[in-house]
């Protein structure tokens, strides 16, 4: 099939590269616009677009896919089939009717679980078990369209929202080829989600990473490894923001009040709703990420002082 690939992150890269690898001829791929990125703010190109530059593809920028312009060279195109790993913009109707065989997303969830923009965060936040990936057509509503085929993925009792994705892009690409190669051969048919076990994934904000302290402590590490890297937990001491990296729980009940902090050797504990924790690495207001005991020692903590 001729395929045009839409996506933006990193977290794409894996399936574009499996595309190229197939069968299949990817035409062309679509991308978000170039970002201003580091200190200098220069203009670079999304990942997706170095990759497909690498490979002598066309990339296409549309600032949105309304475009009259991008939608002409879409047409032009002729795709059979557009697979669509993390694009990041919603794609009109006038987009969706080019390809033959329409637009299909892989999504990092078990539709109808999780949908929306950041289902892998919101697994890692819920405690599950288990999640996966499902590839799906896509129709104008939210994550809604009928599954061509899912993988399942394990969640780890120490997993950051970063490391599942790592592992869901490799298996997802996989998936997506798959599909690719089922709906080339007529095989494979989509079928409409249950109607029950719809979730949302809304985007996580900044605050929505700020830590609770008084929350339970298996509650605290879950929300500190959802957010890890993106949008990054924090807490405040001494006024000032401090990020954190994933904790460890504790045994036995906290005899520290929440959010209050206690020193000894190299750990560095804080008291939360339930267990106490023990901090992993930090990051102070403008400065490097170090280890909590490098931190607590250079800021010389006073017994009873608190985070939060």
């Amino acid at each position: 099939m001729k395929l045009v690939f839409a996506g933006t992150p990193e977290v794409a890269l894996p399936a574009l590269q499996a595309l190229i690898d197939s069968r299949h001829e990817v035409a062309a791929v679509v991308t978000r616009p170039d970002a201003p990125a580091g200190r200098g703010r220069k203009l670079v190109a999304s990942p997706v677009a170095q990759l497909a530059e690498e490979a002598g593809i066309e990339v296409l920028r549309p600032v949105r896919p309304r475009e009259p312009e991008f939608l002409a060279r879409l047409a032009e195109i002729a795709p059979d089939c557009c697979p669509v790993v993390a694009y990041g913009a919603l794609l009109p109707k006038s987009a969706l009717d080019v390809p033959r065989l329409g637009w299909v997303n892989l999504h990092f969830s078990l539709l109808p679980s999780w949908r929306g923009a950041a289902p892998v965060q919101h697994a890692v936040l819920a405690g599950d078990e288990v999640t996966g990936a499902s590839t799906f057509l896509i129709e104008e509503g939210l994550d809604s369209g009928p599954v061509y085929g899912t993988v399942t993925e394990t969640v780890r009792f120490d997993d950051t929202s970063g490391d599942l994705l790592e592992r869901l892009s490799r298996s997802g690409a996989r998936l997506l080829t798959a599909t690719m190669d089922g709906i080339d051969s007529g095989d494979l048919v989509p079928r409409p989600q249950p109607s029950d076990g719809i979730s949302l994934a809304p985007k996580i904000t900044v605050d929505d990473a700020c830590v609770d302290w008084s929350a339970p402590a298996l509650r605290v590490d879950r929300l500190v490894r959802g957010c890890t890297p993106a949008p990054g937990a924090w807490t405040l001491f001494r006024g000032e923001r401090l990020k954190l990296g994933p904790v460890r729980l504790a045994a036995g009940r906290s005899e520290l009040a929440p959010g209050e902090i206690a020193v000894a050797k190299n750990t560095v504990r804080v008291g939360t709703g339930s267990h106490e924790i023990e901090l992993g690495e930090v990051q102070p207001q403008g400065k490097k990420r170090m280890a909590a005991g490098d931190w607590a020692r250079g800021h010389r903590l006073e017994p009873g002082e608190r985070l939060g």
